[in-house]
């Protein structure tokens, strides 16, 4: 799905060459003007009948990394263990699942086997998941950060660009040289929007902070993460962030004596003397609450639910000591707003890195625009290919 894209001026060369080849399937890209509401007509919402009293409900995860790995796919599977302690319910997971075929094929076994509730939590497991919810009407399946529904399948996401806009804050007012790096996955608009969120963060503190962006386009793959850090490390960055699926970004920070920024998880552990904090998941909410839905016949196909700070979804995990007080303040205290529900991040004016204004003045981005975004703010230094 991807197109082809220049790398910077700081190439990872034939790094990424190897990375792409590595690879399974990259995701699917989502066109602008589409988003969880508008990509295709609406499907029907009607609640599915509750499961027959008494019986044991079936719920399978499908992941794409390993649950080992303190990232995207760790995150997910804290909330299958709360889970897997609810009474009445059997929880089984299938971990690093390759997008595409594969995913077809697991999500599919399922389905096979009765079960009741399935989450797949990758991207480039939409198309399967809608394949196999058309196939296997009964089952009920719940399909994360994609856009399309069906009948019996809603999707899901969380504003994580909403931690990814504090965790900015805090580069913005941690940095020396004013250029931060950013390792970043697929250019899709999730992965965009965050990049954005970010920058924007980082900007509201200070303005003259840039981030440069290098894409390894894959999810998990820890040399070509490192190498890529390594890559934005070369040419200044004081601060590194990431959207990738281990900490490998974070250690090559440690290793070089500059501050990181981890995500999914709280990865200090990893990186102690470097790491500021973390954009992290907390999905263990919102799945047992999922769950309970369908065991009391609740539960609704044909959702696209996108749930932020003030549901408890994403947040950031806790300062570490490398940061002053006064920092804290500053980033607690928008924290505070997002946490209340006031969310105006992507508020204009917003330009492009054209110079183009993309969010006109006092006009507050909707989701569908948040949901199909494919373009850089001014302040990023990269491009979406």
């Amino acid at each position: 799905m991807k197109r082809t894209f220049k790398m910077l001026a700081l190439c990872l060369g034939a790094v990424l060459v190897l990375g792409l080849a590595a690879c399974d399937q990259k995701p699917e890209q989502k066109p602008a003007a589409q988003s969880a509401q508008s990509a295709q007509p609406a499907a029907e919402t009607k609640a599915a009948p509750a499961p027959a009293a008494g019986k044991t409900l079936k719920v399978g995860f499908v992941y794409v990394s390993p649950v080992g790995d303190a990232g995207y796919s760790y995150a997910h599977h804290q909330g299958y263990k709360a889970v897997a302690a609810m009474p009445g319910v059997e929880a089984s997971y299938v971990e690093s699942v390759p997008e595409g075929a594969d995913s077809e094929r697991v999500i599919t076994n399922m389905a096979r086997k009765d079960f009741d509730l399935i989450f797949s939590t990758s991207f480039g497991f939409m198309d399967p998941s809608l394949k196999v919810a058309k196939e296997y009407p009964n089952v009920r399946i719940m399909h994360c950060s994609g856009f399309k529904t069906a009948p019996n399948m809603s999707n899901y996401f969380g504003r994580m660009y909403q931690a990814r806009y504090l965790t900015g804050m805090l580069a913005g007012l941690m940095t020396k040289k004013n250029v931060l790096g950013y390792v970043a996955a697929f250019p899709i608009p999730e992965v965009i929007r965050g990049i954005n969120a970010f920058t924007l963060g980082a900007r509201s503190v200070n303005p003259k902070a840039q981030v440069r962006v290098v894409w390894t386009k894959t999810w998990y793959d820890p040399a070509l993460e490192k190498d890529a850090a390594v890559s934005l490390l070369d040419v200044g960055a004081d601060v590194l962030a990431q959207h990738q699926d281990s900490p490998a970004p974070q250690e090559a920070a440690q290793q070089r004596g500059v501050y990181s920024i981890g995500y999914n998880s709280d990865m200090s552990s990893f990186a102690p003397k470097a790491i500021l904090t973390s954009a992290v998941w907390n999905w263990a909410p919102f799945y047992v609450k999922t769950v309970e839905e369908v065991k009391n016949g609740a539960w609704k196909g044909g959702q696209a639910i996108w749930e932020g700070m003030d549901k408890g979804v994403v947040d950031i995990a806790p300062y570490s000591q490398l940061v002053p007080e006064e920092v804290k303040a500053k980033v607690e205290a928008k924290r505070a707003e997002l946490k209340a529900g006031k969310d105006e991040i992507f508020v204009g004016p917003i330009k492009d890195q054209s110079g183009k204004e993309r969010i006109a003045a006092g006009q507050k981005a909707s989701d569908p625009d948040l949901l199909g975004m494919t373009w850089f703010v001014e302040g990023v230094v990269g491009t979406t290919e």
